[in-house]
């Protein structure tokens, strides 16, 4: 996707390493939202539907698709892992992790796969009014990338109101850090899934970091989270 491209990466790396979170605007066009946002009915596009009361993660639901994945999720998927590959081998390198990955969405897939996470994790999520999101991280097996993208497929002060992305950052012996990441229709927020190094006085130590979505005050609120690594 040209749109992908004409990002400046080295800039989106600064960020993801100065806050854990770096967003891309204007990723996705409306008519892309509307689109995405409307498959939610379709049952069969999807392999399986949560409800998050039922399991104590929030209020709300998501459903996850089923291989294939729509061309446009496959396409979002694959090029934008080749942009964050060697940013996430970066962070791995400063953490002290041997874990490298590999350049292709394709590579990586396939270790997945070996390691017995072959369930795609790419989903729909719907919010609406009252519903709300838990703090967590999107842990599905050995195999994590760590960063994932949401995008925000629904209009803020159109089509809802709150719902706001949240992030906390536990650093080691300090209180957590909260962000919220305002967000437009069509834009995609890139962050950490579980961990991320910070530079100290002794080099790099790692936080732990979670996400989540606060209350949906009025409306509908439809979500595109896409998650690099699948599940077991």
């Amino acid at each position: 996707m040209k749109r992908i491209e004409s990002y400046d990466w080295e800039q989106v790396g600064r960020e993801l390493d100065d806050q854990g979170n770096a967003v891309l605007e204007r990723l996705l066009s409306a008519d892309d939202c509307r689109h995405l946002a409307g498959l939610y009915p379709d049952e069969h596009r999807f392999r399986s539907r949560i409800v998050m009361t039922r399991h104590g993660f929030g209020q709300g639901e998501y459903q996850y698709f089923r291989y294939p994945l729509p061309d446009l999720v496959e396409s979002l998927r694959t090029e934008l892992y080749a942009y964050l590959a060697p940013i996430a081998n970066q962070w791995n390198e400063a953490m002290g992790s041997e874990a490298r990955y590999p350049a292709t969405l394709t590579e990586f897939l396939q270790r997945c796969r070996a390691a017995g996470q072959g369930l795609p994790t790419p989903l729909l999520l719907r919010y609406e009014t009252g519903d709300y999101n838990c703090l967590h991280q999107d842990l599905y097996g050995e195999e994590v990338f760590p960063l994932q993208m949401a995008v925000l497929l629904s209009e803020p002060g159109s089509d809802f109101s709150g719902g706001e992305f949240v992030m906390t950052e536990q650093r080691p012996r300090m209180q957590s850090r909260v962000e919220v990441v305002p967000l437009r229709q069509g834009d995609a927020v890139v962050f950490a899934v579980h961990h991320r190094p910070v530079a100290g006085t002794r080099g790099h130590y790692r936080v732990r970091l979670r996400h989540g979505v606060s209350r949906i005050r009025s409306g509908s609120r439809y979500t595109l989270g896409i998650m690099f690594h699948d599940a077991s």
